[in-house]
């Protein structure tokens, strides 16, 4: 059990602002030399376990993200949705569809917050919208991409835990949507109790017909990638590389903002995001061989089943780990190492992998935007220029009544994620 200090010893160097590749890098050094493991092999594993095509879909996606960013796909997609989200709630509402749609895409949480907080927050605080709470719900609604196929937390998911990636994307809508519902509910309660907010201004100077004829293009790439995958016509690989030429012809030459100079800071932005993930994952697979030859993830299982007293119990003190650890670490680091340490564990339990897809998943939204890390929230925080004691609270809120009741249904009511992948032939 002594290479379970592998876990805290990594969170604690997150904490203190160690790079996230060269913090599993250490932790991977740690563990070869209390467990005595060969390093050269060790590294041909880890480069043999990243000869994977799934893997390619994350470059692909990721570049996606940042060009709907920079050739005006999420502008958009956002003035569609708010021609639809009308009422006092209706710009919060934006945030919460907005993202959904984003998800549908791109997978990645950062170009939403990045997109739509740029976007959105200046005239949600002219409508009487508090910076802190706009910060928030666009923190935890950016974290659709999570849930929302193609996905990249459910890529990682997939390869590490080697099971489907269409099934793991189908068992993380149903939580998807059930989350989009909740955000929404919650917005309006918010609205409610807030009378200083004010309906979003009426731009009668172009006509619904007009914005979804500009919107049209952009609205159709989730059709393409998801029913590309659904319907048997491309893998999650082939459908990432449809979709970021999609939106380069998008870009280019349909809505004519994406400039070269954009489209080399894209290529710049998705190398750099792309080299860190890699560095993370072969090093999580690293990890993973040298816990599992040491049977760590057996013994964790056997602890905690000592522990609890009852499967649920078990599964209950999963979760709760789960949550701390996405607390402590980013989304990669929890799924690629934390989840699979208790897959095992969930399987004895009753939870078939791919529900425990589904239920990281809900664990990484509400992790992500929990102290101390919170990197959404900081991340949304910066971009819609607002204090993170202002979003903490709001923040919290949501989490308890909208993310921890969606995670807890996840868990404990099996056909929410499963009766897609089994509806779609995928288990």
């Amino acid at each position: 059990m002594l290479g379970l200090l592998a876990v805290p010893l990594l969170a604690v160097m997150l904490v203190i602002g160690v790079p996230v590749a060269f913090s599993f890098a250490l932790v991977t050094g740690f563990l070869a030399l209390i467990y005595d493991a060969n390093l050269n092999t060790l590294m041909m594993q880890g480069y043999r376990s990243l000869d994977s095509v799934v893997l390619l879909a994350l470059p692909l996606f990721i570049f996606t993200g940042y060009l709907m960013e920079r050739g005006g796909i999420a502008r958009r997609i956002i003035e569609f949705v708010g021609r639809i989200a009308t009422g006092r709630a209706g710009m919060g509402n934006v945030i919460v569809l907005s993202s959904a749609i984003f998800g549908a895409i791109a997978g990645t949480a950062s170009a939403a917050v990045a997109s739509m907080g740029t976007i959105m927050s200046q005239p949600m605080a002219e409508r009487g919208y508090p910076r802190g709470y706009t910060a928030a719900l666009l923190g935890v609604s950016s974290l659709l991409g999570i849930l929302i196929p193609p996905s990249i937390t459910m890529i990682l998911f997939a390869v590490v835990t080697r099971q489907s990636v269409a099934a793991c994307f189908a068992a993380s809508i149903g939580p998807a949507i059930v989350l989009i519902i909740g955000l929404i509910i919650f917005n309006r309660i918010t609205v409610a109790r807030n009378p200083e907010i004010l309906p979003p201004p009426r731009d009668d100077t172009r006509s619904f017909a007009r914005v979804a004829l500009s919107a049209a293009p952009a609205l159709t790439l989730p059709f393409i990638i998801l029913g590309g995958i659904y319907g048997g016509y491309v893998t999650p690989t082939e459908a990432a590389a449809v979709a970021a030429v999609v939106s380069i012809v998008l870009g280019l030459f349909v809505y004519r903002e994406l400039k070269l100079r954009n489209l080399a800071e894209a290529l710049v932005r998705t190398a750099e995001t792309t080299g860190s993930i890699i560095l993370i994952l072969m090093f999580s697979f690293l990890i993973s061989r040298i816990m599992a030859s040491e049977r760590v993830p057996q013994d964790l299982s056997e602890a905690v089943q000592g522990f609890a007293v009852s499967p649920i119990a078990a599964i209950l003190l999963v979760n709760v780990v789960l949550i701390i650890a996405g607390a402590l670490m980013d989304d990669v680091s929890c799924t690629v190492v934390v989840a699979p340490l208790f897959l095992p564990l969930m399987e004895s339990s009753g939870v078939s992998p791919v529900q425990f897809a589904s239920i990281v998943a809900c664990s990484v939204v509400i992790g992500a935007n929990s102290p101390p890390m919170a990197p959404i929230i900081y991340m949304s925080c910066r971009v819609c220029r607002a204090s993170v004691l202002e979003a903490v609270r709001p923040a919290l809120l949501i989490l308890t009544f909208v993310a921890l009741p969606v995670m807890l249904l996840a868990t404990f009511f099996p056909e929410l994620s499963l009766a897609l992948p089994r509806w779609a032939g995928l288990l």
